[in-house]
């Protein structure tokens, strides 16, 4: 099993080893539907843990799931989660990156409503899940999983606890921010192009007049996309890999999520 974004250190390795090899993480593909349009999802869970459990729902970044986000499903699963990687294009759309992820995206963004239908079709069905404790939800979200998580909230979803990472911060709507009901956590990149300081500064004002419990975290000298390897380690062009900062914003998260439900 594969542990993303952390390194443990000294003594606490062996205990967290034992730990792990007790772990049976169980993971599947399954169908799922917003409306008249199939969607995939895939969920990880210990299957040597009994009894219901806190469920995240993971969004994906503008390419669609992908290992990285079923990676951190499993991480996610393996410390006692019920974690849903959630499709928002529709099962067999895997656009690559930049131009045809960017207009499937782009879809989405300027029709928040279907965004809202689909992130919401993704909350039911994890929802249903008979190891799921549905008082305890939680959604985290990828750059474009970023603008998901937040429209969710918007929305009134119940969820406790919602953690964008290197996502985006824009809102057409920014009267449904007093819908959110959860805790918020920012992971941003400080210097990421592609969520200007504009944006971000009109973000944390609608989180203040909303009275939304907001954390803020900016890593220096990060851009975008910091926490996929894939995304290369060249700042200058605006998305890179930092494995610094893809370190804390999961340490940041797995405590995040540890304070809201434990």
């Amino acid at each position: 099993m594969r542990i993303a974004y952390s390194i443990i250190p000294g003594a606490a390795a062996a205990t967290f080893a034992a730990s792990v090899a007790r772990a049976e993480i169980r993971s599947q593909s399954f169908d799922y539907k917003q409306g008249d349009t199939v969607l995939e999802g895939y969920i990880a869970w210990d299957d040597a843990k009994a009894g219901k459990r806190p469920g995240i729902l993971v969004f994906p970044q503008w390419t669609g799931p992908s290992d990285h986000e079923r990676n951190a499903a499993r991480d996610l699963a393996s410390l006692g989660y019920v974690a849903m990687v959630v499709d928002v294009y529709g099962k067999g759309i895997r656009p690559p990156a930049p131009k045809e992820s960017g207009a499937e995206m782009g879809k989405y963004m300027s029709n928040r409503p279907l965004l809202r239908a689909r992130v919401k079709a993704g909350l039911d069905r994890l929802s249903q899940d008979g190891n799921v404790d549905t008082a305890k939800l939680a959604a985290i979200g990828y750059c474009f999983g970023g603008a998901a998580v937040f429209e969710l909230g918007r929305q009134g979803a119940d969820v406790k606890a919602i953690v964008s990472l290197h996502g985006s911060l824009s809102n057409p709507t920014p009267e449904d921010a007093k819908n959110i009901k959860g805790k918020v956590l920012v992971l941003h990149g400080a210097d990421d192009p592609a969520v200007p300081v504009k944006e971000v500064d009109t973000f944390k004002a609608e989180m203040k007049d909303a009275k939304v419990d907001m954390q803020f975290v900016a890593y220096s000298g990060t851009v975008h996309s910091f926490t996929q390897v894939n995304a290369g380690n060249d700042n200058s062009r605006g998305s890179a890999y930092n494995a610094l900062s893809a370190k804390r914003s999961w340490i940041a998260t797995r405590d995040f999520l540890k304070e809201t439900f434990e």
